[in-house]
């Protein structure tokens, strides 16, 4: 008796009292994702560190120099052509020790820049520093650094202080209050980034370049010495300087600060950063953080940290150490340095001087101690320093966003790609989307093999638990919904959630079981109980999408060769190898991307494929920050060769339903 009144609670219990876990604690561990990338990150860390140990020589230094900076160009997409500045002077502030200009120029076309440059007192020509801002959300207004620029002035350098995109006056969304959209400044810039990667560049692409025109533009005035330009900035600012100095020349003097570790250190501790700290592929054509400095070796470079930074600082020494025997091969040692100075993440005051110190040797020639000194007093309100009369440039005359950039090159892409179509078979679009995918040929996957794990019942119908183990060391847990009477077709149904996505009772996937559907769910990897628990709603699963995207990886691939995977199990399992049986394909979110790629090249494979709130272009999403938790389902450079109609083309139209709308509509 009480036997079967247990059974029968068993049979009723509602979804969340059910177990559907598939593998145990330990296998869980060792079937995670994330931890599987940062493993392949290691190798390839590893690979790199060999290689650097072996430029003993001045040539095969240069010659490593020239390889990275040209790899290093090609991975943020290259940059825009040279247009003219269209660069004034909108007000002036005399003070007691230096003149601060507002400056507006245009980096690219309606494109604007805003910036201060502090101006010592006296006759030119002057030396003069750049500075990129953190990650603050009043960037050139923040007081590290209005005190950069004041620190600068104080000692007779100029310095320039300009506002990064999605920060100050460069908000690239704002509310009809002209007020900034994000309160987040890495938000801004992680929604620029998706758009940006989906042609080919990355918010880096926007930074450095803007970095590269504010150069040009001191290079138009008579009262800077442009033979001596330095270059520093903290944190997301220390992370431009690191690139600018790496890529331009004609910066004499670098000071990196509150960035400079290893890939290492940082991916086994925080993981990957903000948006424009990730290049795409670095890690695998070998650049890591002492690449930096190493490229422009043997120019005056100061690496800048501090005791507690989350950027560690023991990196932050084996970067320095990197750099130091490449500067001494060539002959320089004393022009590379690191000063450590207690205390948490951010510019110290001992920091400052030392920064001071560093630049006033290099561009003046004159190596005397510069004292720490309080700046506070001397700090001025956005009254003072800001350059547009509403606070944000998007309120100029035609101006350009970086989404509106974007759109335009998307839109470039799009007519090139119908030209190409035209000429193209569908098996060479296959396999051009596989290559820059990273998708093998379907026919050479090898079949899924099953192993069972369990049973869990409901009312009318039972879910088995298994594993689907492919020649991936990640397995594909699953789940079947098997309908007392099952029909000869089957589904295969993939969510953002995994395998127990929409699996509740009364929701989408009982509806088919309830029609006599055997329908099985998987967590592509990444997901579920191979993920690192839910993505962030707006961003989402940014640190496992960034730490692929160093390698050169999508998470679109794997996962898709995941769904053809199940698919091909759902077609065999119990059948003749030439009588598989029809399946249906449901892809949910952006799930459904996966799903799409999986029909479009395999599209025998499927009888039909759902898709569901699955955007209808990546064309019409690069244009709007609605792109805003997408990111793990775009791909690199994706639209240079093809777009999600091509893919339903590809898939077969008469096979594809659409059940959602376009976000952007």
């Amino acid at each position: 008796m009480y036997k079967s009144v247990l059974i029968l609670l068993l049979l009723s219990a509602p979804i969340y009292a059910q177990d559907l876990s598939v593998l145990t604690e330990e296998q869980q561990k060792n079937a995670n994702y994330y931890a599987h990338l940062q493993a392949e990150a290691y190798k390839l860390l590893d690979a790199r560190s060999e290689k650097v140990a072996s430029l003993t020589t001045a040539e095969a230094i240069t010659e490593y120099q020239t390889a990275l900076r040209k790899q290093f160009t090609e991975a943020l997409g290259g940059f825009p052509k040279r247009t003219p500045l269209n660069a004034r002077i909108v007000k002036r502030t005399r003070l007691k020790e230096y003149t601060i200009e507002n400056v507006l120029f245009e980096s690219q076309p309606n494109h604007h820049v805003t910036g201060n440059m502090y101006l010592p007192h006296g006759d030119g020509p002057f030396p003069v520093v750049l500075v990129s801002s953190g990650h603050s959300r009043t960037a050139k207004l923040a007081d590290y650094n209005q005190r950069f620029g004041i620190r600068m002035a104080t000692l007779g350098i100029a310095s320039f202080v300009f506002d990064p995109i999605g920060q100050g006056e460069r908000s690239q969304v704002v509310t009809p209050e002209v007020e900034p959209l994000f309160s987040g400044t890495t938000t801004e810039h992680f929604l620029v980034g998706a758009s940006s990667i989906l042609v080919g560049r990355n918010t880096a692409t926007y930074r450095v370049w803007d970095a590269i025109r504010a150069i040009d533009y001191v290079h138009t005035r008579d009262d800077i010495d442009t033979n001596k330009i330095g270059y520093t900035g903290c944190s997301g600012g220390g992370t431009l300087t690191s690139y600018v100095m790496a890529l331009d020349p004609r910066i004499t003097s670098a000071a990196p600060a509150c960035y400079l570790t290893t890939f290492k250190r940082l991916i086994e501790s925080r993981g990957p950063q903000d948006s424009e700290q990730n290049i795409f592929g670095q890690l695998a054509f070998g650049m890591d953080h002492a690449d930096y400095v190493i490229m422009r070796a043997p120019r005056p470079t100061l690496i800048t940290s501090t005791t507690g930074d989350y950027f560690d600082i023991r990196g932050a020494w084996n970067t320095y150490r990197q750099s130091k025997r490449v500067y001494g091969v060539l002959g320089f040692p004393h022009q590379v340095d690191m000063v450590e100075v207690e205390g948490t993440h951010g510019v110290k005051p001992q920091s400052l001087a030392t920064i001071g110190q560093w630049m006033q040797r290099w561009l003046q020639r004159q190596d005397t101690h510069v004292p720490i000194r309080d700046f506070d007093q001397d700090l001025q309100e956005f009254t003072v320093l800001n350059v547009t009369e509403k606070g944000q440039v998007l309120t100029l005359e035609n101006e350009r966003s970086v989404f509106d950039l974007n759109a335009e090159l998307a839109s470039h892409y799009e007519t090139q790609r119908k030209d190409q179509v035209e000429r193209e078979d569908p098996e060479q679009l296959r396999k051009a989307i596989r290559e820059v995918v990273g998708i093998r040929d379907p026919k050479t996957l090898p079949a899924p093999r099953m192993e069972e794990i369990g049973r869990v019942h409901r009312e009318e119908y039972h879910i088995d638990k298994l594993v689907l183990h492919t020649d991936s060391p990640t397995p594909l847990p699953g789940l079947t919904f098997h309908p007392k009477v099952p029909q000869d077709a089957a589904y295969v149904y993939l969510t953002d959630s995994g395998k127990t996505g929409d699996g509740e009772p009364g929701g989408p996937i009982e509806d088919l079981v309830n029609d006599g559907y055997a329908v099985v769910t998987v967590d592509l990897r990444g997901q579920g109980e191979t993920g690192n628990g839910a993505p962030d709603k707006i961003l989402g699963d940014w640190k496992l999408f960034y730490l692929s995207y160093l390698q050169g990886k999508s998470l679109v691939g794997p996962r898709t060769e995941d769904a053809l995977a199940a698919a091909r199990f759902v077609a065999y399992y119990v059948t003749p190898v030439n009588m598989p049986r029809d399946v249906h394909l449901v892809g949910v979110g952006q799930a459904g991307i996966v799903a799409l790629h999986a029909a479009a090249m395999n599209p025998d494979l499927f009888a039909s494929v759902t898709l569901r709130d699955v955007p209808e272009s990546w064309t019409k999403l690069v244009a709007s920050p609605e792109i805003q938790g997408q990111i793990d389902s775009i791909v690199n450079g994706a639209l240079r060769v093809y777009d999600l109609p091509d893919l339903i083309r590809l898939a077969g139209e008469d096979r594809v339903t659409i059940e959602s709308t376009d976000k952007t509509e």
